[in-house]
């Protein structure tokens, strides 16, 4: 489960002014669930991934994650929840390209200490459709192939929630829904709290939930059914 309760996140602007970015959020999103979050640049929702990753930290509230309280959590307290406990995706891949697929995928198992981390790689990268392109280095793939690279790296963990930002961002659309397609049937087979960010609002409605955000807080509109706290 997700839960952040009174969440508020102010950045201090160039000129001295306060930017509130998220003013007062509450969102609950139920363990084995997707979510979508839509709304305009700026609307806050890179930085609500960041808060439920603890790659950042609330001015204010309470940021819950699989039953950990990570907005009060030390540095190396976060360093250890994310890596037993989240995936990610990115928009741009993040692949490094001196490794092989299979050495992407291989070095998330290391650092989160699998004892059958190239097993598990070979699997998740068999999982995503590579089995056959595992020692392709990522200039040698296409960019819907570099996405699944990531997404088996993402999920050669067997994470808990898994974190998506912009996933499909970069692709056309044939393969922006295979990959939408191989992250729901993924969801669904770990049972893994899954959370999206996209602009695309034709793939957005395809997950459990959408919600909107709009000038840091929950926005209800007709593509957007939300209440003030969104209960997947």
């Amino acid at each position: 489960m997700i839960e952040l309760c009174g969440v508020t996140k102010v950045f201090q602007g160039p000129d001295g002014r306060e930017l509130r970015v998220l003013d007062n959020l509450d969102l609950r999103v139920e363990s084995g669930t997707s979510i979508s979050v839509v709304g305009p640049s700026g609307s806050g929702k890179s930085t609500l991934l960041a808060l439920i990753a603890g790659l950042d930290r609330p001015t204010r509230g309470v940021v819950t994650v699989a039953d950990e309280r990570v907005s009060e959590y030390s540095e190396e307290q976060l360093a250890a929840f994310r890596a037993r406990t989240l995936g990610f995706v990115f928009q741009s891949f993040q692949l490094i390209d001196s490794f092989t697929a299979r050495q992407n995928v291989q070095i998330a198992a290391e650092i989160a200490g699998i004892a059958d981390a190239p097993a598990r790689t070979l699997a998740a990268l068999a999982r995503v459709g590579l089995a056959e392109r595992h020692e392709h280095r990522p200039h040698a793939m296409s960019g819907g192939e570099q996405q699944r690279v990531a997404i088996a790296r993402a999920i050669v963990t067997r994470p808990r929630v898994l974190l998506c930002d912009e996933p499909t961002g970069s692709l056309d659309r044939d393969n922006a829904q295979e990959v939408l397609k191989l992250l729901r049937e993924l969801q669904h087979e770990l049972k893994t709290t899954m959370v999206i960010v996209t602009h695309d609002l034709e793939l957005a409605p395809q997950f459990d939930r959408m919600i909107e955000l709009r000038h840091g807080q929950l926005a209800t509109s007709p593509t957007t059914p939300v209440v003030a706290t969104a209960s997947i």
